[in-house]
């Protein structure tokens, strides 16, 4: 279901084409200078590039309008290709980084040019700053919007493609700055441990966000709710609604980004008779639909001890 969706995708294309060209600027340097810190970031900036068709294929598949075999959407499809991503991120850019750490701690080669190297990561900073801002003012907007701070926000917003991005480009910046570290130590020192720990260190902040990543993904394919001020929100919107005297039970639960499923039990005023009610639920579910954010309504009437 395409809604507001197109500010999502924009902040995914704007991604890619940055880590497509910082994948191939880091990949030329590594071989240049043979630095264990750039192999790691040219290897984190391929799982970004790769990361980002994932999560461009989650837009499209989650856009998907209802149909008889998906009546709630296809949602959901989004978390599992961002869970895709988080699992690329984890295995192509944090496993191989602390490996090649590793591999390269005891290493005697020698390193290239580092003129070339930190021209490279100075540039890659620079259009991995575009692609973060970008995702910081979209995730700040609706920070604000829905009255969280911006980390708060990053972490329970249901677009998993909006916090992939801001996550996987605010860990960029980390390790631009780590592999900086590494390859100056090793410079001044002539010690080359300093540039593999600097992949070290890139490979386990790698790990850190994608395991994050999947735990979130996993959250929502399981089943979130929404959290307290959407309840109150809702709520109060449906006591707002003509006849409705009291909400009862009240459910929200994701089923895609920005789409809730709203289960609730309603106390309408009067003794009617049941095929009333029943027309009177279901004109009451189709106003709640309306709204953009929900998928489906489904209204039961309350009884007495429904809280």
């Amino acid at each position: 279901m395409a809604r507001n969706r197109g500010g999502s995708a924009l902040t995914v294309v704007i991604a890619f084409a940055a880590n497509f060209a910082v994948a191939t600027a880091k990949t030329i340097a590594a071989v240049l200078t043979g630095s264990a810190s750039m192999v790691a970031e040219a290897a984190h900036s391929w799982a970004d590039t790769g990361n980002e068709v994932f999560l461009l294929v989650a837009e499209r598949k989650s856009s998907r309008a209802p149909d008889t075999d998906r009546p709630l959407g296809y949602g959901r499809e989004a978390y599992v290709w961002s869970m895709l991503a988080a699992l690329g991120l984890f295995v192509a850019g944090g496993v191989v980084s602390v490996y090649h750490g590793v591999q390269e701690f005891d290493a005697t080669g020698e390193t290239g040019s580092y003129t070339v190297g930190y021209i490279v990561l100075a540039v890659a900073f620079c259009l991995e700053g575009v692609s973060f801002l970008q995702a910081y003012r979209r995730t700040r907007k609706e920070a604000r919007t829905l009255g969280r701070d911006l980390l708060d926000h990053a972490l329970t917003t249901s677009d998993p493609t909006l916090r992939a991005v801001l996550a996987e480009d605010a860990a960029a910046l980390v390790g631009l700055v780590i592999a900086a570290g590494g390859m100056a130590l090793h410079q001044v020192t002539g010690d080359g441990r300093y540039d593999a720990i600097g992949s070290i260190l890139v490979g386990v902040l790698l790990c850190v966000v994608a395991v994050v990543l999947f735990d979130r993904n996993r959250r929502f394919l399981t089943g979130e709710v929404a959290d307290g001020r959407i309840h109150q929100a809702v709520r109060e919107r449906i006591e707002a609604l003509p006849g409705v005297h009291r909400v009862g039970r009240l459910r929200l639960e994701f089923v895609g980004p920005r789409q809730i499923l709203l289960v609730a039990s309603i106390d309408l005023p009067g003794d009617e008779s049941e095929s009333r009610v029943a027309v009177r639920l279901r004109d009451l579910e189709e106003q709640l639909e309306r709204i953009p954010q929900i998928v489906d309504a489904v209204l039961t009437p309350a009884v007495p001890d429904d809280r």
